[in-house]
């Protein structure tokens, strides 16, 4: 409180437990930021910044890993073919980033998110009783067709899957993780390869849902994480879009046009009898 803030009501409103700022004073989470500067690691920071403490090395590995996996995926993925168009269209890459991650929305970088709720809701069905496999199958069945995590449209086998779902393993084994989500996501996969010809595999969604939710991050904070993570790849697309020279890419080239579709019949001219 202060002669500007005599009740000090304008400084409780924007009140947050994150950050200390005052004249010659920074702290995060109540760590001097002189401390932290040439002693953490930005995935650490990002844990110490969403939940007030400082992982532990395994832990911050396992994150790390996933933000690692799911930095790219080429300029099929909208988010980045969006960025690399905007770059060419006069904006800055702040506005370039910015226009890609608003499309991350439930169909394209949502599937993390939805995975978590689902592995969520095996094990709740597990907890009041019922067997996994049970618990799996009337999960399974309460979802829509679409199973969020699992099965992709380019990999038959997605390459991030097995190194993730490894140290996954190796951390459960270790005491690391809990252990339950990788239970409820490989019962899932089973499940579904059950019958089929061609296995329906975990998808990096799904990978690194496990991730996530064994480390303790909500499920929405695996949308938020995969943001951060996939913002980095939206970055570099970016930057690389504005060295080619090119004026307002579209989205196929300029000498291929989109097919002209019909409209509606139109209707007769109503006339007055």
């Amino acid at each position: 409180m202060n002669d500007i803030d005599p009740t000090g009501a304008v400084a409780q409103w924007w009140a947050t437990a994150i950050t200390r700022m005052e004249p010659g004073v920074i702290e995060l989470r109540g760590h001097p930021v002189q401390d932290l500067i040439g002693t953490t690691g930005l995935t650490s920071m990002i844990w110490l910044m969403l939940r007030g403490d400082l992982p532990a090395p395994r832990q911050a590995a396992l994150l790390d890993a996933a933000l690692v996996a799911a930095v790219d995926h080429g300029p099929q993925a909208p988010s980045i073919a969006i960025a690399r168009m905007a770059a060419t269209c006069g904006v800055g890459l702040n506005n370039a980033v910015a226009s890609a991650v608003n499309t991350l929305g439930d169909a394209h970088g949502g599937a993390g998110e939805q995975c978590v709720r689902l592995l969520d809701d095996v094990l709740q069905r597990e907890s009041t009783g019922l067997d996994l496999r049970t618990a799996t199958e009337q999960t399974i069945a309460a979802w829509p067709r679409y199973l969020p995590g699992f099965g992709h449209r380019f990999h038959p086998r997605d390459p991030r899957r097995d190194p993730l779902i490894s140290l996954v393993e190796d951390a459960a084994r270790d005491g690391v993780v809990p252990g339950d989500h990788l239970r409820a996501g490989r019962s899932v996969e089973a499940l579904l390869a059950e019958g089929r010809t061609r296995p329906v595999p975990m998808n990096i969604d799904g990978a690194t849902a496990i991730i996530y939710a064994e480390l303790g991050f909500p499920a929405p904070l695996a949308r938020g994480l995969f943001v951060l993570s996939r913002s980095i790849g939206i970055l570099a697309h970016a930057w690389e879009e504005t060295q080619s020279g090119q004026r307002n890419k579209g989205p196929v080239p300029r000498e291929i046009l989109p097919t002209s579709k019909p409209g509606p019949p139109r209707q007769p001219p109503h006339r007055r009898p």
